[in-house]
């Protein structure tokens, strides 16, 4: 019985294949760098997929896998009164066997709408609450590293809704010295991870390998070297007092400078705002927008370099290390 309901709907056995076919092909191109994936559009269009399996499967497959078992143990009954009654010994033949057969999901709905309740979970719990990311690149050293494993809080700043990144409600202010998670400005597909800096209306100035704020220079207290396994040498490090809690950064203040506004794409938005000389760069940063700097400063492409991050790019702030595989001791907050 339960083969003939997989024979009675091959095209939803068909679609359910060229579906995953197609999930196969998209999770291989972007792990080999084929394009960019966008997991949160994914795991929305999986959810929304499996919601219409699910649905089918509570109010049409099932109620007809569940009348087909009925009737099998019906007829199985009737058979053994009607041998009885007849003084033909009855066999023992193994009904609750083909009654769980006949009920079984066939696989094209046990790897759908058997996977909704969790597809949906994890979007849920992704969108709205928290946010595993990989640290990728060495901007943010010392304070994260390459291959941390970190929590994003995505409520910190406010509800949005998936994928359309729409806030729908308000939570706490960006604060300076945050650690935030943003989508590129120059690529909306890409998470880049870096530290609040400039607030809107700040006059924020990088010259001489120093940062100052509104024409304050922010106040660093030398900590000596820090050894970068990335480069394999020393670097001098800092504490560096700018938001509630300081953090520590790397710059080496001897070295001279060489960057300038990134026009690889065209100048970007509000790029008025900022002045370039042979010092460094001093922008004003416009409503609605941060300015962003890696703790790693010698070494991390940021707001210097491509402008400003709107708000409406935010993803939320990082606040803890859930794993390194390579040093398990990184386990835990960081400032």
């Amino acid at each position: 019985m339960n083969s003939e309901l997989n024979e009675d709907h091959p095209q939803l056995s068909a679609l359910t294949a060229f579906l995953y076919a197609v999930l196969v092909v998209y999770l291989g191109g972007w792990y080999l760098d084929k394009w960019t994936g966008n997991f949160a559009l994914l795991l929305f269009l999986m959810s929304v997929v499996t919601f219409f399996y699910w649905i089918a499967e509570r109010w049409y497959f099932l109620p007809r896998r569940e009348a087909a078992a009925r009737a099998l143990v019906e007829q199985d009954a009737q058979r053994r009164a009607k041998l009885s009654a007849e003084g033909i010994k009855v066999d023992h033949a193994d009904i609750e066997g083909a009654r769980r057969a006949v009920l079984r999901q066939p696989w094209w709905l046990d790897w759908t709408a058997g996977l909704f309740p969790v597809i949906v979970l994890v979007f849920g719990l992704r969108s709205f609450l928290f946010e595993p990311f990989r640290i990728p690149s060495g901007s943010m050293v010392p304070t994260l590293l390459v291959g941390d494993l970190i929590l994003v809080n995505k409520f910190h700043y406010g509800v949005r809704l998936p994928v359309i990144n729409k806030k729908i409600w308000d939570n706490q202010p960006v604060r300076r010295g945050d650690v935030m998670v943003f989508r590129f400005p120059e690529d909306p597909r890409m998470d880049y991870i870096k530290r609040v800096v400039g607030l809107p209306g700040d006059v924020v100035s990088w010259r001489n390998q120093t940062l100052s704020i509104n024409g304050q220079e922010v106040k660093t207290d030398a900590l000596g070297p820090y050894f970068d396994q990335d480069s394999l040498r020393e670097r001098p490090r800092y504490r560096e007092s700018l938001g509630e809690r300081p953090h520590d950064m790397l710059v080496n203040r001897s070295l001279p400078l060489h960057f300038r506004m990134d026009t690889a794409n065209g100048p970007f938005p509000h790029a008025e705002n900022c002045q370039y000389g042979l010092d460094g760069v001093t922008c004003t940063v416009p409503a609605g927008h941060y300015f962003m700097l890696g703790d790693n400063r010698d070494n991390s492409r940021d707001s210097r370099f491509w402008g400003f991050v709107p708000d409406a790019n935010i993803v939320g702030k990082a606040v803890f290390i859930w794993m390194n595989l390579g040093d398990p001791k990184r386990i835990g907050g960081f400032d």
